[in-house]
């Protein structure tokens, strides 16, 4: 049975690997709507979906996905920024890919799904000792 230091730190390093896939996977997802149709396009698509105020929910959800994904994965300010995660995941089943089963390839809620729970999951254990919220933790209890 490994001690409790060891088992602390490797819970640590699961958190790292955990937010840098969901972290990266956010980002990427953020940075192709930007790349592919900007804030504009981005609204237009929204808004053919029927998502309401689609100027502003293109702006919120590329800001969370953008910049909430690469602050997860340096584990800054994550528990703040999983459940804005979770609740972009959850406004995307409801409004998006809800009516289209379960599988991604079908347009699915599948991975919005997966990254909702992990952005939730994230929120309620912090981001640990290998990230910035674990650096400025360690400083303040010095």
């Amino acid at each position: 049975m490994p001690s409790q230091k060891t088992s602390r730190a490797l819970n640590d390093i699961g958190l790292v690997v955990l937010r840098i896939v969901v972290g990266g996977i956010a980002f990427a997802h953020g940075l192709q709507k930007i790349l592919t149709n900007g804030v504009d396009g981005t609204a237009g698509w929204l808004g053919s979906m029927g998502v309401p105020l689609p100027d502003v929910a293109a702006v919120v959800v590329i800001a969370i996905e953008l910049i909430g994904g690469l602050m997860l994965v340096l584990g800054l300010a994550q528990r703040v920024v999983g459940i804005l995660l979770a609740a972009d995941m959850i406004g995307a089943i409801a409004l998006v890919h809800a009516p289209f089963g379960v599988f991604v390839a079908d347009g699915g809620w599948e991975l919005a799904a997966l990254l909702g729970a992990a952005g939730l999951a994230l929120s309620l254990t912090g981001s640990g000792a290998y990230s910035i919220d674990g650096a400025i933790a360690s400083r303040r209890r010095r």
